[in-house]
C-alpha cells in the first residue's frame, strides 16, 4: 500500500491537460475557461491595471506625492527663512558686543582720566590749602597743621574713593555686558 499512488478523480476537461512524469505519476495542470496558468495571470494583471486606470489610482498617487513635495518645499523655505533670521540676529548681537566692548573701553579710559584729574586737583587743592593755613596759622601753628593734614587726608580719601567707585562700576558693567552677551550667543 505504501507504493500505491492515490487515485485522481477528474472530469473529461481535466483529462486533456494531464502530464505523466518519469515515475508514471499523473499531474493535472489547472485551467480556467480554457486558459493556461500564465494566461490567467496575464488576464488578471490586465484587469487590475484597467481598474487602477479607471479609478484614477495613478493620479491619486501622483497627487499625494505632489502634495508631499509641496509640504517639504514649504518646510525647506521656512527653514531657510529661520536660518536667515538667526544669522541676522547673530550678526546684530556681534555688532552689539563689539560696540559694548568699545563703550566699556571708552568708559574705563574716561574713568582713569577722571581719577587722575581728581587726584591732581586734590593735590593742587591740598597744596593751596597748606599755603593759606601756613600764613594764617603763625600764632596757631600746631592746631592749624593738624587741621590741614586732616582735611588733606579726607579729600584725598574721598577723591580716591570716588575714583575707585567709578572704576569698579565701569569694570563691573563691562564684565556684566560681556557675560550677558556670551550667554545670549550660547543660547542662540
Amino acid at each position: 500500500m505504501a507504493n500505491q499512488l492515490p487515485e485522481v478523480i477528474a472530469t473529461e476537461a481535466a483529462d486533456a491537460v494531464t502530464e505523466v512524469d518519469a515515475a508514471g505519476a499523473v499531474h493535472l495542470e489547472p485551467s480556467l475557461f480554457g486558459l493556461e496558468p500564465y494566461q490567467i495571470v496575464s488576464v488578471a494583471m490586465l484587469v487590475l491595471i484597467a481598474i487602477m486606470i479607471w479609478k484614477k489610482v495613478p493620479g491619486m498617487v501622483t497627487g499625494g506625492l505632489d502634495a508631499k513635495i509641496a509640504a517639504i518645499r514649504t518646510q525647506l523655505d521656512e527653514a531657510k527663512a529661520l536660518r536667515a533670521e538667526a544669522e541676522a540676529l547673530r550678526n546684530d548681537y556681534s555688532r552689539k558686543i563689539a560696540n559694548a566692548e568699545k563703550d566699556a573701553e571708552a568708559m574705563l579710559e574716561g574713568a582713569r582720566r577722571e581719577a587722575d584729574a581728581i587726584l591732581a586737583k586734590a593735590e593742587a587743592d591740598s597744596t593751596a590749602m597748606v599755603a593759606r593755613r601756613t600764613q594764617m596759622a603763625e600764632d596757631k601753628i600746631g592746631a592749624a597743621e593738624r587741621e590741614a593734614v586732616d582735611q588733606v587726608r579726607a579729600k584725598a580719601a574721598n577723591a580716591a574713593t570716588a575714583a575707585a567707585r567709578k572704576l569698579i562700576v565701569a569694570k563691573h558693567d563691562a564684565e556684566a555686558d560681556s557675560k550677558l552677551a556670551d550667554e545670549v550667543i550660547d543660547g542662540i
